[in-house]
């Protein structure tokens, strides 16, 4: 079976001599849901332009579903959905006239054309607004918009690129249960976001980008098998003593009911309770310590790149 989109080799110098990649090599499965990450100007949005023909190859390839897209242009742009992080709507016509025009690039008819945007409106909860212009729309569904625009050719691929940026969390959560809904029906997607929790919660594989090259590609549970240490907070049901005696993991209080411990990959939760246990805690819930990702990533980017 092909692969969505392979890279190889990829390099990017632009004209005024800066390298923005370097040797990129990357491969993403069909289905698969993908985290692409890294700081600002690590070269996320080169290989997502380059991807989506909006900016040229110095050298390397890439190919979508085994086609080269310098070779095969128009295929690539069939196949590919772009959501951009920056709005780039034309703000003075209706929202169901932008999807129309934009369907007709596609050779999509205008009867076909409205009832694929009907069907993307409802979906993402715009439909009352099809004949609003998006200086209309609030920034939630300006966002909506552009992700039901990204679609309506029925891209195999969507690059969703900080989807969720400036919205409120609960349009968060819906828009995360729609991704999830179209990847479960068969559309690759590659997402870039700052939310660490957005990759942990979607996606499946994952690499970072830092400085032009890739630090990192694999998948999310192997990402996780790489620290050597886990921090849990625990919750109790008596008053922690100030000064408590534990030399077999690093640990500090947080408040009088709540404890936070760091303790190497080899020793259990069931070890920590019973430590706990045997000093008079009495352990109510434990759970993992948030954003483990946030904090492997922070680790590799203090790192030179590997190229």
């Amino acid at each position: 079976m092909k692969n969505a989109v392979d890279i190889v080799k990829l390099n990017k110098i632009y004209r005024n001599g800066f390298r923005a990649l370097e040797n990129i090599n990357l491969s993403i499965k069909k289905g698969d849901f993908f985290a692409f990450l890294g700081p600002n100007g690590a070269g996320k949005s080169t290989v997502i332009g380059i991807m989506s023909s909006l900016v040229r190859i110095t050298s390397g390839k890439v190919s979508v579903f085994g086609k080269d897209i310098q070779d095969n242009p128009d295929f690539a742009k069939r196949n590919i959905g772009l959501v951009p992080q920056e709005y780039n709507l034309n703000q003075f016509i209706p929202i169901q006239e932008i999807m129309i025009n934009v369907a007709g690039y596609f050779g999509i008819n205008k009867h076909d054309a409205k009832y694929r945007a009907s069907k993307l409106f409802h979906q993402l909860g715009i439909w009352e607004k099809r004949f609003d212009t998006p200086r209309e729309l609030s920034g939630g569904m300006k966002r909506r918009l552009m992700i039901a625009r990204a679609l309506i050719h029925k891209p195999k691929i969507l690059i969703l690129d900080e989807p969720t940026a400036g919205v409120d969390t609960e349009l968060r959560l819906t828009m995360w249960d729609f991704f999830q809904e179209i990847n479960n029906n068969g559309v690759t997607i590659i997402l870039t976001t700052h939310y660490l929790e957005e990759a942990e919660r979607l996606c499946k594989n994952l690499a970072i980008i830092h400085k032009g090259s890739i630090i990192q590609n694999s998948s999310m549970d192997e990402v996780y098998n790489l620290r050597k240490e886990h921090t849990y907070i625990i919750k109790t049901a008596n008053i922690i003593n100030q000064k408590l005696n534990i030399s077999e993991f690093s640990h500090k209080l947080i408040d009088a009911h709540t404890i936070e411990v760091t303790v190497d990959n080899n020793i259990s939760i069931t070890q920590i309770i019973e430590k706990l246990k045997y000093l008079d805690v009495n352990v109510m819930n434990i759970i993992s310590k948030r954003n483990r990702l946030e904090e492997l990533f922070m680790e590799l980017t203090k790192e030179e790149p590997i190229t």
